[in-house]
């Protein structure tokens, strides 16, 4: 049975790195299949990341929407709930402004899109020297299984019509990660999105899971499908992880399904 057409949004988060987002945007406009939109998440970036977004609204053609805030540290959940509010795509696909997808990332994304579920993908991590090529060139040669200069190389296989294996049943919000994960906008706004207390690095995706798993929907991880590669950069401040750890506890503890402080409120 063919399913129901339904639009999807290309959601990237960023902050005060134009390099890497031009990278980013590249790869989104090699896509097989475009989205429908592309939603730009600014933590309080500066000029050179505006230039970049403007750049590519031109070139691509589709609907950009850019939502920013000052910079007032890492916000990373506020900002993209604010994004999600300017979305008007009924399926979003999120991704870090350091992630550069695969041609067939959007189109692995949709073919795997089902009501009821969210999808964690996978990612392959390239290293240092790679990414800065990337970087200083512009430009990036295809990724795979054999390529130098990338770890986790398993996740760099891609094989359809085998991803099935790889979505477990077991519902755990632990390694949830926003730089490859994909959910309908109607799920995001039951659990009211992110958390916007959440300040600082850490455990800001595992407790957004954990409320999605707490209202009955399904975490598929994928595999071999959907794939994307993480260029290389420094640890992000590790100050506000104990606080994030036990505000996401709380809501394991609690069964929470929505939270006070959301999509709602911003």
């Amino acid at each position: 049975m063919e399913k129901k057409a339904f639009t999807v949004g290309l959601l990237i988060s960023t902050y005060n790195w134009p390099r890497a987002l031009d990278a980013v945007l590249k790869s989104a406009m090699r896509q097989t299949r475009m989205p429908d939109e592309i939603i730009i998440a600014d933590d309080g970036s500066g000029v050179a990341t505006e230039a970049i977004i403007r750049k590519y609204a031109t070139l691509m053609g589709i609907p950009f929407r850019h939502a920013w805030h000052e910079d007032d540290g890492f916000r990373k959940s506020l900002i993209l709930n604010k994004a999600v509010k300017l979305s008007e795509s009924d399926y979003i696909i999120e991704v870090d402004g350091d992630i550069v997808m695969h041609p067939k990332f959007v189109e692995d994304h949709i073919r795997h899109a089902q009501k009821g579920i969210f999808i964690q993908g996978a990612r392959t991590m390239v290293q240092e020297n790679r990414t800065t090529r990337i970087l200083n060139t512009g430009s990036f040669d295809p990724i795979n299984f054999f390529s130098l200069g990338i770890g986790n190389r398993f996740n760099s296989l891609r094989i359809p019509f085998l991803s099935w294996i790889f979505k477990l049943s077991k519902q755990d919000a632990t390694k949830t990660r926003g730089c490859n994960l994909a959910f309908w906008k109607d799920d995001f706004i039951k659990v009211n999105g992110y958390n916007n207390t959440f300040s600082g690095w850490g455990s800001e995706d595992n407790e957004f899971a954990a409320r999605l798993i707490n209202a009955g929907i399904k975490k598929v991880r994928l595999k071999w499908s959907a794939n994307c590669y993480h260029l290389h950069h420094n640890c992000n401040s590790k100050s506000e992880v104990e606080a994030n750890e036990y505000r996401y506890m709380e809501t394991i503890r609690y069964n929470l399904i929505s939270c006070m402080n959301g999509y709602a409120e911003v």
